[in-house]
C-alpha cells in the first residue's frame, strides 16, 4: 500500500473548517505528510454561510504566505481554493483550483446538494415534481461544465449526491438516466484532461461507506483513461490524512496505474504498480 504524502483538499476556520491553518499544518507534519494544500471555499454570493467573504479571503492568503515561510523546513504549503460552479472569480492568486458543484439552480432557486437529505428531497418534490433523476441530470450537467466555468485543475467530489444515498433508497445508482448523466459528465472532463479526486470526506463524516466517486464510477473512470488524486476533504486536524493510503490501493484495484500530485508548479505522477 502506497504511503500518501499530500492532501490538497483542506478547510480551516476561514470558511467551514474547525481548526486554524497552523493547526492543520502541524497535524499534517505529525501525520508524515510532506505537503499540504489549502482549498478554502471561494466566495459564493448567494450563500455566504460556509464560504470566505472578501475580508476572510485576503486574510486567508496573507496567513498562508506567512505560515508557508514559518514551516518551510518541515512541510510545503500550497495555496488553492475550492471554486464552486457559482462562486465569484478568485479574489487572490492561487496555485491550483478544485472545481465543485454544491448547488443546482432550478427556477431561480439554488438547491444545496449536500446540506441535508430532507432539503434535497423537498426541493425535488417542489421543483421537479418528485423526479429525482431530473435533479441528478441537472447536477451532472453542471459538473460536466465545471472546468469551463471555473478553470479548475481538480474535479471535487464528482458524485456528491451520494452523500445521502448510503442505503441506495434516495435513487438507484444503476438507473439508466443516472448512469447516462454521470458518464456524459465524466467523458467530457476526461477529454479536458481534468484530475478527479478520490475524496474520503463523506466517509469520515459518517455519511457514506464509499469515497467520492464510488468504486463503480472509479472503474469506469479508469477505463476511460481518467486521471486521479486522493484527498480527505479535511475540515479538522483529525482527518488530515483520513484513509488516503487505502484510497491508493482502491485506485490500483480499480485499474489506475498512476496517481497525480502537485509539486507547487505543476501536477506530476506517481506509479501505482
Amino acid at each position: 500500500m502506497m504511503k500518501i504524502f499530500q492532501n490538497l483538499h483542506t478547510h480551516t476556520v476561514f470558511c467551514d473548517g474547525k481548526n486554524s491553518a497552523e493547526e492543520m499544518i502541524l497535524s499534517a507534519v505529525s501525520h508524515g505528510l510532506n505537503s499540504i494544500g489549502f482549498s478554502g471555499h471561494a466566495l459564493t454570493d448567494h450563500d455566504r454561510s460556509y464560504c470566505m467573504n472578501e475580508e476572510k479571503t485576503f486574510a486567508y492568503y496573507d496567513t498562508l504566505l506567512k505560515l508557508r515561510e514559518k514551516y518551510s523546513d518541515k512541510i510545503k504549503v500550497y495555496i488553492g481554493l475550492e471554486q464552486d460552479y457559482f462562486s465569484v472569480k478568485p479574489l487572490i492568486p492561487v496555485e491550483y483550483l478544485i472545481g465543485s458543484v454544491h448547488y443546482v439552480l432550478k427556477n431561480g432557486e439554488y438547491i444545496p446538494v449536500d446540506e441535508t437529505k430532507e432539503i434535497t428531497l423537498n426541493a425535488v418534490e417542489r421543483l421537479y415534481g418528485g423526479d429525482i433523476y431530473g435533479y441528478l441530470e441537472d447536477y451532472f450537467e453542471l459538473v460536466g461544465n465545471v472546468f469551463q466555468k471555473t478553470g479548475c485543475d481538480i474535479v471535487g467530489h464528482f458524485d456528491l449526491p451520494e452523500k445521502f444515498n448510503g442505503d441506495g433508497k434516495m435513487f438507484d445508482r444503476e438507473s439508466p438516466r443516472y448512469v447516462k448523466a454521470y458518464e456524459k459528465a465524466m467523458k467530457k472532463l476526461v477529454s479536458e484532461s481534468r484530475i478527479f479526486e478520490i475524496n474520503t470526506g463523506g466517509i469520515s463524516r459518517g455519511y457514506t461507506n464509499s469515497p467520492y466517486p464510488n468504486e463503480t464510477i472509479l472503474k469506469k473512470l479508469a477505463a476511460y483513461g481518467g486521471k486521479i488524486t486522493v484527498s480527505s476533504d479535511s475540515h479538522d486536524v483529525g482527518t488530515i490524512d483520513y484513509r488516503l493510503d487505502e484510497m491508493s490501493e482502491l485506485a490500483k484495484n480499480c485499474g489506475f496505474g498512476e496517481l497525480y500530485f502537485f509539486d507547487g508548479i505543476k501536477f506530476k505522477t506517481l506509479n501505482l504498480k
